[in-house]
């Protein structure tokens, strides 16, 4: 009996797995294309060209007046399905309507707001709080930290497949390795209960499932945060524990946050934000502090420069001469 052809969906997510992408490009990736689709009146991509691309991107921009980074992310996508899907290469300039860029400051946090926020957290949540401004790490580098990318002795965590797939070292605060060590005593526990019941095996990247088949279930490779619960992996149906959830940070910030009355528009990536900035105003080279952040080209670093509270170029105001 002959199958029938697999759905565009279900083709886009097989090649994504495939070149080994995040499941989180996964999801973004599809639902794009799914957009695009209905955008069209489910019109087959085939079928269309950079005409109906340049449609819907416009549409994003003047319509939707999305930011510019989620106009690109769209473009990714079709260009994936075009290129890796239906095996066409756009040869033709897509001359849509771009969204702009906007020229924002980030939000920097003084060393005192940070301290109050990290302190009215709790447990599991202070611990991510106190590496992510201690390490500079993104939220979800923090989240898919493994138990090997903690070396205590080094004083140093090794980010794997940061932004744009790049590993680099960053530092491991002294002032969090205590706590840090006790909870990975309780993870080690839980880690124990889990193999005792017959789970323990944790998602391996890439390839490296098939080429060492029982290192999921070695303790370097757990999570170092790990969720409450036990589930179902979305690609392979294997139940087993993953990483801790975004949201369950997030949360416990935005508490803190409510709590200690700061009143600036803080998210998870304020941490990072302030760990470059004092950095910096500590007198540290912006080429070292562009490499703990993993920054591809300095002039992205240099933003911090514009927040800094100290510094060579700080400037007095006449009023306080």
């Amino acid at each position: 009996m002959i199958k029938p052809p697999k759905k565009l969906l279900d083709q886009v997510r097989d090649r994504i797995r495939l070149k080994h992408y995040s499941i989180r490009t996964e999801q973004s990736y599809t639902s794009w294309v799914k957009r695009f689709i209905l955008f069209h009146n489910k019109k087959h991509p085939k079928d269309m060209s950079v005409a109906e691309i340049e449609e819907f991107l416009t549409h994003l921009a003047v319509n939707r007046k999305v930011a510019q980074s989620t106009q690109n992310q769209a473009l990714n996508a079709i260009i994936f399905l075009y290129r890796e899907i239906l095996g066409i290469e756009l040869k033709e300039p897509i001359n849509a309507i771009r969204a702009k860029k906007p020229q924002r400051l980030p939000v920097v946090l003084t060393k005192a707001e940070v301290s109050k926020l990290i302190n009215t957290m709790l447990g599991t949540q202070k611990i991510m709080g106190m590496l992510l401004y201690g390490a500079g790490l993104r939220l979800m580098e923090c989240i898919r930290l493994r138990v090997k990318d903690i070396d205590f002795e080094m004083n140093q965590i090794v980010v794997r497949q940061g932004k744009g797939d790049k590993d680099r070292i960053t530092l491991l605060p002294q002032g969090v390795k205590d706590d840090l060590q006790l909870h990975l005593d309780r993870v080690q526990l839980l880690h124990n209960d889990d193999l005792a019941q017959g789970y323990g095996k944790v998602f391996m990247p890439h390839a490296l499932e098939r080429k060492f088949k029982n290192a999921g279930s070695q303790w370097i490779w757990q999570y170092v945060f790990p969720s409450k619960s036990i589930s179902k992996d979305p690609r392979s149906g294997i139940k087993r524990r993953p990483h801790i959830h975004a949201s369950s940070f997030q949360r416990a910030l935005k508490r803190a946050v409510r709590l200690t009355r700061i009143p600036k528009a803080v998210t998870s990536h304020a941490f990072r934000h302030s760990f470059a900035t004092h950095l910096l105003e500590d007198g540290y080279d912006i080429r070292t502090v562009q490499e703990l952040l993993g920054h591809k080209d300095v002039s992205t670093t240099m933003i911090y420069t514009h927040v800094m509270q100290k510094g060579a170029m700080a400037v007095k105001s006449p009023l306080d001469s």
